[in-house]
């Protein structure tokens, strides 16, 4: 299972990409923004595998930006932190984004 380590670095935007900027972080907070809370409902329109979202989700609990409701056993509940529900403007910009520049699909602009 990936572990994460806190970024050392002393830039803000260094500290948060650590988290925010791996491979899955961001289609998981995605997933929530839009309502899911539990581990089998992040997996449908992630593409992740089980293993990796364990790891991604631990990861988002440990940073704070999300909460594992109850913290031990079987069939949590993960939620969005104060910390994660503060990302919200920062996740529409980047949909709004994707929507105007990689519309064609192919990744880049028209």
């Amino acid at each position: 299972m990936k572990q994460f380590e806190p970024s050392r670095s002393p830039c803000p935007v260094g500290r948060a990409s650590r988290i925010l900027g791996d491979r899955w972080v961001m289609l998981i907070l995605r997933e929530a923004f839009l309502g899911a809370t539990r581990f089998e409902e992040f997996l449908p329109n992630t593409g992740i595998n089980r293993a990796a979202l364990t790891s991604r989700l631990a990861a988002l609990v440990e940073f704070g930006i999300m909460e594992r409701i109850p913290p031990e056993g079987h069939r949590a509940e993960y939620r969005l932190t104060e910390a994660g529900r503060a990302l919200h403007p920062m996740m529409a910009e980047i949909r709004d984004w994707g929507s105007k520049w990689l519309l064609d699909g192919s990744g880049w602009p028209s």
